[in-house]
Order: structure tokens, then C-alpha cells, then sequence
């Protein structure tokens, strides 16, 4: 099971989910998902896949080329560590925050498996898989970020990802900077808006 940090939040108030990118600590996000809901409950998990003493959260062979194998026995984990503390927290919305790396695990989780999340953020996802039909992702809302230069993740497959969800049935919002990988400040900007406090209520 997966190591992790907690935020207790009110009764009834939305849980988050954040996952670090490469490299990062179960902290990279949690504070900021935080300040976007007051009061909600948040849940950090810590990648449990060391890569050259980097964590990530499933293995890949080479830059922007994966064990699928192993990233599937690694969402059927995620998943599993999610509907167990959805069970007991019993929120009123259940959001996603992931950046890189932890895009990639939220993504896997989101696109193939059962409907567990009400509202993602994917910041600079790198998805070098075309996902099969899903109608789970029907009606969620999907923020993507990214930058036009990342010479991570190319534009053209964050594009191809917001197609395809936006051909799912998902309420896509994609928010392009022009820089990099890196986290750039309207982000967080388009972070305050897809979770705003009405937002994904069930």
C-alpha cells in the first residue's frame, strides 16, 4: 500500500487526489490542491517506483516509453487505494490533481478503468497510448495544461489526448503557456477555476 499525506477535511467536503511528477514528494502538490476547495479533504500518495532513486509512480524503459505492463498492475493499484479511501472519507466530490509523471498515473486510472474521479487536472501529461472506449469518462470534467515548447510531452499528443476525451463525452478545458515543462503561474489560475467549490458536486 501506498505511503502517504492527509489533510482531514470537513464532513461532506470534496477529497483530492494529488500525484507528483518524477522525482517529487507526496508535498509537491498537496498544499496548493488545499487552498482550492477550503476545507476539503486531500490525500497525497508517494510514487512507489524508484528510478535511479527518483519516485515514480510505474516504470518505463526509456523517456516517454513505458513498461505497459507494469503501468497497469500500477493503476489496479492506485484505483484500489482510491476506492478504499473514498469508503471512508465518503466525500461530497472526488478531484484529481496530477503533474508529469503523476498525470500519467491519474490519466491511467481516469481513462481505463471505473468512473472514480468527478473532476481531473492532467498537468503535462505524456499519454503515448491511444486508450480504449471508456464511457466512465462521459460528463467528468478534464483540465489539461501543458506547454507548447515541452520538449516532455509534444503538443501534438496533449492534443490528440484532449481530442479523444473530448470525443468520450468529457467536458475538456486546455490551457496552453508557452513555455516548458515547468508549472507556469495561469495554471494555477485554471486550477482555481476547474475546481471551483460548486464545481463536480454529486
Amino acid at each position: 500500500m501506498y505511503r502517504f499525506i492527509e489533510t482531514k477535511g470537513t464532513d461532506g467536503a470534496p477529497l483530492f487526489f494529488t500525484f507528483h511528477g518524477t522525482g517529487g514528494r507526496p508535498e509537491q502538490l498537496h498544499g496548493l490542491a488545499e487552498t482550492l476547495v477550503p476545507g476539503a479533504h486531500v490525500i497525497s500518495p508517494a510514487g512507489d517506483v524508484s528510478e535511479n532513486g527518483a519516485a515514480r509512480f510505474f516504470r518505463r524503459t526509456a523517456e516517454g516509453v513505458y513498461d505497459m505492463d507494469d503501468l497497469h498492475a500500477r493503476a489496479d493499484n492506485m484505483r484500489n487505494f482510491i476506492t478504499d479511501k473514498v469508503a471512508r472519507i465518503q466525500p461530497a466530490a472526488v478531484f484529481g490533481i496530477g503533474y508529469s509523471n503523476g498525470a500519467n498515473i491519474l490519466a491511467a486510472v481516469h481513462l481505463n478503468g471505473p468512473r472514480q474521479f468527478d473532476s481531473i487536472a492532467l498537468m503535462h501529461p505524456l499519454i503515448p497510448w491511444t486508450p480504449a472506449e471508456n464511457d466512465a469518462v462521459k460528463d467528468t470534467k478534464v483540465l489539461i495544461t501543458a506547454g507548447r515548447r515541452d520538449p516532455i510531452c509534444p503538443a501534438t499528443m496533449t492534443q490528440k489526448l484532449a481530442d479523444w476525451l473530448t470525443v468520450s463525452g468529457a467536458q475538456v478545458n486546455l490551457h496552453w503557456h508557452e513555455g516548458g515543462h515547468e508549472l507556469a503561474d495561469s495554471e494555477v489560475v485554471a486550477l482555481q477555476s476547474q475546481f471551483a467549490p460548486a464545481s463536480g458536486a454529486r
